[in-house]
């Protein structure tokens, strides 16, 4: 049987791997280098409330989604999503288009289809390097010794582009709000190297100025934002690029095609396309009889 590593716990890595269940001869591996899943779709939580600190909303344009109509379908009436009833100053509604929220936290989508794909999903891999051996892909990590696969599929943005970015959101009525503050880009690689607490205090006195009534919080998290945000995509390409056919190498993510729900999942869509013809070559050589049999 085929070993297939998905690199990257994000919505692209996970949908892809939903995507590749029950795929012929394959047998799917997910590895993050985070601690939990979601990458740009990541949920923090503390005793008292939760936050997303990536996207908040995710915006279904029936007329544009085609055939990723059924993944927002599935995810509403799987409970994973509902819509956005809440006014948000500054949108812009565009006709025919519908925003969702997810009730459990933006993260629960990555999840869902993680567990829908059954992959094993191991979390803090960090993978440092590949090298071919003997027809396999060798991945090699920090932490743990290298291991084979048959096909390899990078999710994770090349760049690793620091940015705190965010928003104001309400999660939960009975933990009370939970208040995001997203800083800018600049400001972001400014203070790359800072000492966390002297920038949760610059940040603290900014929005102690903004917004002078805010209540004080009860409890705190600082974090440097290390998810690159696409502004161009790499052109030509169909949601993905292959970078080595015998054993494949395939990379894609929202990077091949715009920074939205629906650009990761059309590359998690012609990322399995791509990767089940490979899966189909193991089912044909498996069904061969040894040479010792004809």
């Amino acid at each position: 049987m085929a070993r297939v590593l998905v690199v990257g716990a994000g919505l692209t890595g996970a949908a892809g791997a939903a995507l590749l269940r029950g795929a012929a001869r394959g047998q799917v591996t997910v590895w993050d280098k985070a601690r939990g899943a979601g990458g740009r779709m990541s949920t923090t939580r503390a005793d008292r409330g939760s936050a997303d600190l990536g996207a908040q909303f995710v915006t279904c344009e029936s007329e544009l989604a085609g055939p990723r109509l059924s993944f927002y379908e599935e995810l509403l009436s799987h409970g994973i999503l509902k819509p956005l009833t809440a006014p948000v100053e500054g949108m812009v509604a565009r006709e025919g288009s519908c925003n969702y929220v997810a009730p459990q936290g933006i993260s629960s989508v990555v999840k869902y289809y993680l567990e829908q794909s059954g992959a094993e999903v191991s979390y803090e891999q960090h993978v440092t390097h590949l090298s071919l051996r003997d027809g396999r892909w060798e991945v090699s990590r920090k932490a743990g010794p290298p291991e084979e696969f048959d096909v390899v599929i990078l999710t994770m943005p090349v760049p690793q582009i620091l940015q705190l970015q965010g928003d104001i959101v309400n999660k939960s009525p009975e933990a009370g709000p939970s208040v995001v503050v997203h800083t800018t880009v600049t400001f972001g690689s400014e203070h790359l190297d800072s000492d966390p607490a002297e920038v949760q205090q610059i940040i603290l006195s900014h929005l102690q100025r903004i917004v002078p009534s805010l209540p004080k919080p009860s409890s705190i998290k600082c974090q440097k934002w290390r998810y690159s945000q696409v502004t161009r995509a790499v052109p030509n390409c169909p949601g993905q690029m292959i970078l080595h056919t015998q054993p494949l190498l395939i990379c894609g993510g929202d990077g091949f095609t715009r920074s939205n729900f629906d650009g990761c999942i059309e590359s998690a869509m012609s990322l399995a396309e791509a990767v089940k013809p490979h899966l189909q070559q193991f089912q044909s050589q498996a069904a061969k009889p040894p040479l010792d049999l004809l």
